[in-house]
């Protein structure tokens, strides 16, 4: 069954994009890039646990206007390029975020607050 609109444009209402479902797609959608991993939650710049691969990316986002900004904290799995895996997140992060929205991306600004390796411990014979 299909539903036909027959309201004119101006009197079907406003789509109002919460800031924070925008911070909830664009975390899902940072850990959609390869070896990018979450950030730990931190309180006055102090971290609350360990920076994990696991946790989610930490996302603020300012949405006025038809547009948005957001700032992402993430981290990286060595040895991958920092620079060049920001740069993959940061244009996936463009590219998702406006089509499941619609709001034009204006700025995104990323931390990479920590780096792991994939190799275990390292041990150490005497």
């Amino acid at each position: 069954m299909t539903a036909t609109l027959t309201a004119p444009v101006a009197e079907r209402g406003v789509l109002t994009i919460s800031a924070q479902a925008v911070e909830r797609l664009a975390a899902c959608a940072v850990l959609e890039v390869d070896d990018v991993g979450g950030a730990a939650g931190r309180v006055l710049g102090v971290s609350l646990s360990g920076e994990d691969l696991d946790h989610s990316a930490k996302v603020s986002a300012h949405v006025g206007d038809g547009t948005v900004t957001l700032d992402v904290r993430i981290s990286i799995v060595y040895p991958a390029s920092v620079a060049r895996t920001t740069e993959r997140a940061r244009e996936h992060l463009v590219s998702r975020v406006e089509a499941l929205t619609g709001l034009a991306v204006t700025r995104v600004d990323l931390t990479v607050t920590a780096l792991h390796t994939t190799a275990g411990p390292v041990r150490r014979v005497e």
